[in-house]
Order: C-alpha cells, then sequence, then structure tokens
C-alpha cells in the first residue's frame, strides 16, 4: 500500500471507514464479528487509516473499533469525530443528533471517545459538523489544548467550507478535511480542494463509492433493507435511480477497460485527483476491503480519466443541496 501525508500525518493512500458496520446501512442487524475480521484485514492489506465517530450507533461503532485494535494500535491512525451527539441526551440514553461543539463539550467528548477505543490518544480528531452556535476558533484552541495534553495528535474537520477552514487553521495547523467526494458527487471541486491545496491540508473523501451506487452491484430499490436510509434517499427513487444506473454503467465500461471493477476504478478516479487525497471506502465485508484496497494498484490511462470527468453528477437533489449548503459556511 502506498502512503501520503494528510498535513504532518503519514497514512495509507486508501483508509476504511467503518460507520456502516453499526448504522445507516445495517438494515436488520450487524455481524459485528464480520466487521471486525473487516478491520484487520484492512490492516493486513496495509491500511492505516481507520475512521469512526462517536455517533455512529451512537457510540457502539466506536466500541467496535476498540475491540477490533484492542492488539494493534499502534499499526493504524485512529480517528473520530466529536460535535454531533449532545451528551445531555445520550446520559439520557437517547442520542439525538444535536451540534454542540462547545469547549465544554469537546472535552465531554474526548474523554467518551478515549474510553470507548480503549486508547490513550486519538490520532485524528475531527469535528464532525461546522456548529453555528460555537465560533470556530474555540474549536480549534480547545483541540489544541487537548494536542497540549496528549489525548490528540492531529485537528480535522468535517464538511467546512474554505472560510471556516482558514480560520481554524489560523488558530492549529489542520490536518484534514473530510467531505462527501466521487464521480457522482464534486462540489467540494469549486472552493474547497484549492484551498487546501493552498494551505497544505489534504483531503479525505467519505463515500467515494456514491454509498455503494458505483460499485455497479445495486440495480434495484428492491435491493435495501428497511432499515437502510437510502430507500428514502433522492438519489435511489424512481427516475433518479434509473438515470444514475446509466452513470454506474459507464464506470463499468472504463473498469473492464482497465480489467478493474466499478469500485476500483471509482477509488482510483479520486486518487489521481491530488496527491493528497486519501479516500475512505466503507465495507463490513472481508472481500470488500480486499477488492477496495486493491485500487491502489490501478492505473487508469488519460482517455480513461477523461472520459470519467465528463460524466454527469447524479440525479437526486437532496444530498447535493446538503453538501452545498454545508461547502458555502
Amino acid at each position: 500500500m502506498k502512503h501520503t501525508t494528510l498535513g504532518d500525518l503519514d497514512v495509507s493512500r486508501i483508509g476504511l471507514g467503518t460507520m456502516g458496520m453499526s448504522s445507516y446501512y445495517t438494515g436488520a442487524g450487524s455481524d459485528d464479528a464480520e466487521s471486525v475480521r473487516t478491520i484487520r484485514r484492512a490492516l493486513d492489506l496495509g491500511v492505516t487509516l481507520i475512521d469512526t465517530a462517536e455517533v455512529y450507533g451512537p457510540y457502539v461503532n466506536e466500541e467496535l473499533v476498540g475491540r477490533a485494535l484492542a492488539s494493534r494500535r499502534d499499526e493504524v491512525v485512529l480517528a473520530t469525530k466529536f460535535g454531533q451527539v449532545s451528551h445531555a441526551h445520550a446520559d439520557a440514553g437517547g442520542g439525538a443528533h444535536v451540534l454542540d461543539s462547545s469547549p465544554a463539550n469537546i472535552r465531554a467528548a474526548v474523554e467518551g471517545s478515549l474510553r470507548r477505543l480503549g486508547t490513550d490518544h486519538i490520532d485524528l480528531y475531527y469535528q464532525h459538523r461546522v456548529d453555528p452556535d460555537t465560533p470556530i476558533e474555540d474549536v480549534a484552541g480547545t483541540v489544541a489544548e487537548l494536542v497540549r495534553e496528549g489525548k490528540v495528535r492531529y485537528l480535522g474537520l468535517s464538511e467546512a467550507g474554505p472560510d471556516t477552514i482558514r480560520r481554524a487553521h489560523a488558530v492549529h495547523p489542520v490536518a484534514a478535511v473530510q467531505s462527501s467526494y466521487s464521480l457522482w458527487n464534486r462540489e467540494v471541486e469549486e472552493r474547497v480542494l484549492p484551498a487546501l491545496r493552498e494551505l497544505g491540508i489534504g483531503f479525505v473523501p467519505y463515500s467515494p463509492l456514491g454509498h455503494g451506487f458505483l460499485t455497479g452491484t445495486l440495480r434495484s430499490p428492491e435491493q435495501f433493507d428497511e432499515g437502510d436510509w437510502r430507500r428514502t434517499s433522492p438519489r435511489f427513487q424512481g427516475e433518479n435511480f434509473r438515470r444514475n444506473l446509466a452513470l454506474a454503467d459507464e464506470v463499468r465500461a472504463v473498469a473492464d477497460e482497465a480489467g478493474a471493477t466499478p469500485a476500483q476504478v471509482a477509488l482510483a478516479w479520486l486518487l489521481a485527483k491530488g496527491e493528497h487525497i486519501v479516500p475512505i471506502p466503507g465495507t463490513k465485508r472481508v472481500a470488500r476491503v480486499e477488492e477496495n484496497t486493491a485500487a491502489d494498484t490501478v492505473g487508469l490511462t488519460a482517455g480513461q480519466l477523461a472520459k470519467l470527468d465528463s460524466l454527469p453528477p447524479a440525479a437526486g437533489r437532496g444530498e447535493s443541496e446538503r453538501a452545498r449548503r454545508l461547502i458555502e459556511r
């Protein structure tokens, strides 16, 4: 596995997102044993960046990752996120998704994450979403204190726009920004990626496979379990679904030409977008992590990259509009 840097943080060129192991895609339930095998197989294949968050589950995903890494903590760059779960709700057994990046909540959140992950430090600590009620300078300053205390190594931001990124970076270096980015969701290209290149900040695309659509394995909305959020997402409904199938078929055509799978082509396209771009495809299956990490070896020709660049964005306005509003901050 090739390596690159997010700011000064050395990581594998492809990471692993663990959200789907505990929430959103789990449907009737999750298979924790297979998820643990998947995380450990990723490490065997050279993946060093493992990404979780307190809101996934909530909380149980951090516990799962902690169990999987119990004897291998030194092999990984461990990333988690704060600011999207209210501890007041959590203590009451709830877990409502509220934004709270106040300094007090950040300090409470880091202690909970350290405990659940079974570690004494977090390598990359992201603000999960921009909190309009807390100045980003206060957020960066609080994480800077945690860095000095040895509880955190690097600061990250998720779904932040250029102005927010610059303000945070002026207080404490931002190592990485995480946002949705894939062949069918490209809003970050206009303003965010140029700012990150200017500032020397790395970029971590989440959902790099379009929530599974770009793998070419989804052919009908009926494939989604009852508990799968995609059943109600605009991009997976009706005419939008049919239009997006055409996009997925174009990716498959390039994959057939390149001797790779559609998922590997979608990831290789992202890797070609910049040296300091580190996608974190999510999966809960060993076979998929083996497929995804092999994208590191796929070389796309200039013609293939140009064909992929020319593909239209995905049909379905919901996710795209949400991402654009976030990026404007």
